[in-house]
């Protein structure tokens, strides 16, 4: 898989897809840094990439424009660079099993110390 992660989260997380042998980019380092939620959901879907962001608005922007909605996306909770390693890489680890989130949602959080993942549609235009 392909990941471009957003700017709200640490560039680390790029080395920790890399471990995982996937692909990932940080927003920053392609130029894209200070770009409108929307414009960076529609970059992550042109080029095919899992948006990771910990932008709770971000999926407002994608069903307003429904058409820059990335393909799949993870929202990964507001925490520090460490904790935020710790809960993409138990993102990735489910996905081993899962597969990819197509037109879905993979929220990651702590409850605790216990990190949930919680799988969802993508909410629709206008709901």
């Amino acid at each position: 898989m392909r990941f471009l992660i957003d700017e709200c989260l640490t560039v680390d997380l790029v080395t920790v897809a890399g471990k995982s042998g996937h692909e990932a980019r940080h927003v920053a380092h392609v130029g894209r840094a200070g770009w409108k939620d929307w414009n960076v959901a529609r970059y992550a879907r042109d080029g095919d990439f899992v948006l990771v962001t910990n932008n709770g608005a971000i999926s407002g922007s994608f069903t307003r424009r429904s058409r820059s909605m990335p393909a799949s996306s993870f929202l990964i909770s507001a925490v520090n660079r460490v904790v935020q390693q710790h809960l993409f890489k138990a993102a990735l680890d489910e996905l081993a099993i899962i597969g990819e989130p197509v037109n879905r949602v993979l929220e990651v959080d702590l409850d605790g110390e216990e990190v949930t993942l919680t799988l969802y549609d993508w909410p629709s235009a206008g709901t």
